[in-house]
């Protein structure tokens, strides 16, 4: 039960960048950038990384040393998980303005 919570969480985390304007839901810009989102998707990736962690101490009790590897396969599938916010971003409100 808990990999499929901690997947949910990753899913939002992920997704969060790409659905509105606002830097971190907090300070409201016209039009967010590009450069501001892909900053803002590696800042909810490294507090996923922390989230991770957390849940391995707390249900191993240890923390188990990762080569790189790891690393870039999590960022990949973190990558992955922010697929729907892109499409939603992207294409289906473009397309939405359009047909306005």
């Amino acid at each position: 039960m808990s990999i499929w919570l901690m997947l949910g969480l990753f899913l939002v985390l992920a997704n969060l960048p790409w659905i509105g304007d606002r830097v971190f839901f907090v300070y409201a810009l016209e039009r967010k950038s590009n450069w501001l989102r892909l900053f803002e998707l590696m800042v909810y990736f490294f507090i996923s990384l922390g989230i991770g962690i957390a849940f391995e101490i707390r249900f191993s009790g240890d923390v188990y040393t990762q080569g790189w590897e790891f690393f870039v396969t999590v960022l990949s599938l973190f990558l992955v998980l922010s697929v729907p916010g892109v499409i939603y971003r992207y294409q289906w409100l473009p397309m939405q303005y359009k047909f306005k």
